[in-house]
């Protein structure tokens, strides 16, 4: 399939950057796309096993170039190791998962938060042309909605009454429908669960001492990232590499609520393009800024669309009408700031996405943990 076109444009010059969590999905993928534009690239990564698996090896997908230091971002040693000689930083290193981090508070908290802290502190002894950060759509909570006056309205939290009845739409203070709308920059942040609070506290943090130690500092809110690479056993990634364990197992993808929520999924290689421009863009510090598609699609659409590419039609969505505490209903990117910032535009359709997304899937074999996390949530009860 056709993907975007790539090629060394000349624009910014060649230096060493570091990637933090740079064996991952979004990580990996970027690395690629600096060491194509001339830069050389390291990366500093645990390999943590429940993205890479028991054996604790270095994913075969890794370009070769790129020089590889295992280390957490939580020893400062190891930190100080991976910073030397490095031009420019992306901080991508970070415990993902909505659901999770609502049982795994003080893993998600230290890895996040004080692992951004051991970061930021050496940077300030080692300051470097540019750092990078990887938030998220997350730290919103719901996206933006107006009312039908065209008022718009930062919609308080569904509550547990409302999601026990079914009632799955936002509404606002007086029990008014709601619309919900592109989701700008501009809208205040509401983190909804433990993994969205540690997200928006990276980027405060990384924006804040970027600025006090003069370190051009950029903050990229990514929305739903999907693509290859993506670590289909972990039940804690993204909904698409969930999906695709369940379809690979022949499983019915489960969809909470009913399906219709909207996200934003944008493609890895568009991210990883935004992820340069970031780092080549005079305008671009100080900035925090929405990276997604600029389109909405239902979860219910996505899954039977993968189950369609997949050839699985005949597995139909599992729609179970229940909810976990921490999800919300609708939130997809306005992107209008980063294309005028970034000069950033998607280049990859949904549809094309999809079929190289199915074509990779089906050299993948997966195993299928979505029950094992889900019971794990209604254990705890944040699973109604």
């Amino acid at each position: 399939m056709p993907l975007p076109e790539t090629g060394r444009d000349g624009a910014g010059p060649p230096g060493r950057v570091l990637i933090t969590g740079g064996a991952g999905f979004v990580g990996s993928h970027l690395a690629d796309e600096l060491l194509l534009h001339g830069y050389s690239v390291r990366v500093l990564d645990n390999l943590d096993p429940q993205v890479h698996g028991p054996d604790g090896v270095w994913p075969g997908y890794l370009d070769p170039e790129v020089e590889l230091v295992r280390g957490d971002v939580r020893d400062a040693d190891a930190v100080h190791g991976a910073l030397r000689g490095v031009d420019a930083v992306f901080h991508f290193a970070a415990a993902v998962g909505v659901g999770q981090s609502m049982y795994q508070i003080e893993r998600y908290t230290d890895v996040n938060n004080r692992g951004t802290a051991v970061l930021l502190e050496a940077l300030s002894r080692e300051p470097v042309s540019r750092l990078v950060v990887a938030s998220s759509m997350s730290i919103y909570g719901e996206g933006l909605y107006c009312d039908d006056g065209g008022n718009l309205v930062a919609p308080p939290e569904r509550s547990r009454s409302q999601l026990r009845q079914g009632q799955w739409e936002v509404r606002g203070a007086n029990g008014e429908a709601l619309v919900p709308l592109v989701t700008p920059e501009s809208k205040a942040p509401h983190p909804a669960s433990v993994y969205a609070l540690s997200k928006l506290d990276q980027e405060k943090l990384c924006l804040m001492i970027g600025e006090a130690y003069g370190i051009p500092t950029v903050a990229l809110r990514f929305f739903n990232i999907y693509g290859t690479r993506q670590a289909l056993s972990n039940p804690y990634t993204g909904v698409l590499a969930i999906f695709a364990a369940r379809y690979l197992n022949s499983r019915r993808p489960v969809v909470f609520e009913d399906g219709l929520q909207r996200r934003d999924f944008v493609s890895v290689h568009d991210v990883a393009r935004a992820c340069r421009l970031a780092l080549e863009s005079p305008g671009a510090p100080g900035h925090a800024l929405n990276i997604g598609s600029g389109q909405a699609a239902t979860v219910l659409d996505i899954a039977a669309a993968l189950g369609k590419a997949l050839g699985r039609s005949h597995i139909t969505p599992d729609v179970t009408r229940q909810f976990r505490v921490g999800d919300i209903r609708h939130c997809f990117a306005d992107i209008t700031l980063a294309r005028m910032v970034l000069d950033y535009a998607p280049r990859v359709s949904l549809q094309q996405g999809l079929e190289e997304l199915v074509e990779w899937i089906r050299t993948q074999s997966a195993q299928d943990r979505a029950d094992l996390a889900s019971r794990e949530l209604a254990h705890r009860g944040l699973r109604l």
